[in-house]
């Protein structure tokens, strides 16, 4: 055997070719099972795609680079679940793209967080963080408030989600700014088909306390308060799974 390895050594192209088959072999491994996503991802009751107005809040927080302080996975940890809940599951991402995972905490975890605070609680936040967190570091997104979310092109974004698999509708797609606008005001012909569309669970309010217009701030924080609350996570043992993790 050691005749054998000692050949293969000595011989550049051979040990190569080996080289590529063995990195092509582990590479096929990795890969294939992705495109089988049934049997990757485990299907979540209640995870939906982003109505119109979370999806531009959405945008919003890529745009800022949000997720350069804040994550949004959970580990299945004891410190971290006790922390900041459940942990996260591959499903509540899969209409995520580019997912918003993170690598870094500057600031919580945000997996979670929708619900978790008032609206108004938001607005203070994003308009002057040390008002609510004394301690944060946060720049202040003020200009936010007087500025209108881009609701006009969002269908465009919904279509190239529909071609990449996130199952958004055609009526989806051709309601989608009217969906938006009916969102973010208590009052509108709307809402009911808006309901129709993305369940009965889809957050209906002026987020912002300004119901003249849609403002970048309606969409974050309509975006935010989504988060981590479309799984019904009644369905998973926690205590079971960070027990074994951790042992």
């Amino acid at each position: 055997m050691l005749k054998k390895h000692e050949k293969l050594e000595k011989n550049s192209i051979l040990l190569l070719i080996c080289v590529i088959i063995a990195i092509s072999i582990g590479g096929l491994i990795e890969i294939v099972p992705l495109f089988r996503l049934e049997t990757t991802i485990e299907p979540v009751k209640g995870v939906r795609p982003y109505t119109p107005l979370e999806l531009a809040g959405y945008n919003i927080y890529i745009r800022e680079g949000c997720y350069g302080c804040h994550s949004q996975q959970i580990r299945p940890l004891r410190d971290e679940v006790e922390r900041y809940g459940h942990y996260s599951l591959a499903a509540e991402s899969m209409y995520d793209h580019p997912f918003q995972w993170g690598s870094k905490r500057t600031g919580p975890d945000l997996a979670r967080v929708g619900g978790k605070y008032s609206d108004d609680w938001h607005v203070r936040h994003m308009i002057h963080p040390k008002d609510v967190v004394p301690e944060s570091i946060m720049p202040s997104y003020s200009t936010m408030a007087n500025k209108g979310a881009d609701l006009n092109t969002i269908h465009k974004h919904m279509k190239a989600l529909q071609a990449v698999g996130v199952p958004y509708t055609d009526q989806m797609i051709e309601h989608a700014y009217h969906d938006a606008v009916a969102q973010a005001q208590n009052q509108s012909d709307n809402q009911e088909g808006l309901s129709e569309r993305y369940g009965q669970k889809v957050n209906m309010r002026d987020f912002d306390g300004q119901p003249q217009f849609v403002s970048e701030l309606d969409a974050i924080i309509a975006y935010l308060q989504v988060l981590g609350t479309m799984a019904q996570l009644k369905d998973y043992n926690m205590d079971v799974a960070t027990k074994e993790t951790n042992q």
